[in-house]
């Protein structure tokens, strides 16, 4: 037992249900959203129902900012009052600069030991793997435990999703591979995932009930025969949609522990209203 106290830092892009952090030091840096001349920290100053209520009737998008090496600095003096280490899980470094700005901090608290993973993931996906660091934290393993527990996980992980449309991934330069879907973009559902940090193209339907129904045979194939550890259904401002999804998913994988997550306004800024994924792990697949 490691009598070091442990905090597991990781930003808001997460968007970690509240039941999955009951029992655990798991703390959230929050993202920045930019909008028509104002700032906004999400989860801080905006929640995502006010945002989506927003962003469906406004002409322009917000743009969105990871926090700064100096907030970052200032969280981690904040840690130092009742933690001995930090582990910091965070949103891809392909799609974002949070992982750069909390490198960069780390050197200028050079007091605390501070180990930054690269999550290669964003939402649930990343999320996933903060929680099974701060599980490790809290069982009393060793900060080096604590990060091979959350790279490990990073390994077994999957995100995937379906969207309504590539117009907000286009705009928001988040789409990866999948711009060679543009041209058609308007005709279909694609489903994408996360591979080595960047979204990528899967496949496409016609409809969102055939790209929900994708979306879960390939979760099949990825298990390979697995239960599923624990899952996580992400939707954007679709809650009643998320919900079916939830539902199917426990008829089908009888996961360990399955949770329903909205996603964050800066992760919806670029996926879009009425985007749906599935955030998982096989059991003994780490």
């Amino acid at each position: 037992m490691n009598d070091q106290k442990i905090i597991v830092i990781t930003d808001s892009s997460a968007s970690l249900p509240e039941e999955i952090k009951i029992g655990l030091d798991l703390r959230v840096i929050p993202l920045w959203l930019v909008w028509e001349n104002e700032s906004f920290q999400e989860g801080v100053d905006i929640q995502p129902q006010g945002f989506y209520n927003r962003l469906r009737t406004s002409t322009s998008l917000p743009s969105s900012t990871q926090p700064s090496v100096q907030e970052f600095k200032e969280f981690f003096t904040q840690c130092k009052q009742d933690a001995d280490a930090v582990v910091c899980v965070l949103a891809s470094s392909k799609i974002s600069g949070t992982v750069d700005s909390a490198l960069a901090a780390k050197e200028l608290v050079p007091d605390l030991p501070i180990r930054v993973v690269d999550s290669l993931f964003s939402a649930m996906g990343q999320g996933l793997i903060a929680v099974a660091a701060a599980r490790a934290a809290a069982a009393g393993k060793t900060i080096d435990q604590v990060v091979k527990e959350a790279e490990e996980t990073r390994e077994a992980a999957n995100l995937l999703f379906v969207v309504d449309t590539l117009e907000f991934l286009h705009k928001g330069g988040r789409i990866g591979g999948a711009k060679r879907l543009l041209g058609t973009a308007l005709n279909i559902k694609p489903i994408l995932h996360f591979d080595g940090g960047l979204i990528e193209s899967l496949s496409q339907t016609r409809t969102k009930k055939k790209g929900v129904a994708e979306l879960l045979g390939i979760t099949e194939e990825r298990l390979g025969g697995k239960r599923m550890a624990e899952g996580a259904v992400v939707h954007v401002d679709c809650l009643e949609e998320g919900q079916e999804l939830l539902e199917m998913v426990k008829d089908r994988f009888d996961p360990g522990n399955l949770y329903l997550s909205d996603v964050s306004p800066v992760v919806g800024t670029h996926v879009g209203p009425g985007g749906l994924g599935l955030a998982f792990y096989p059991e003994s697949g780490k």
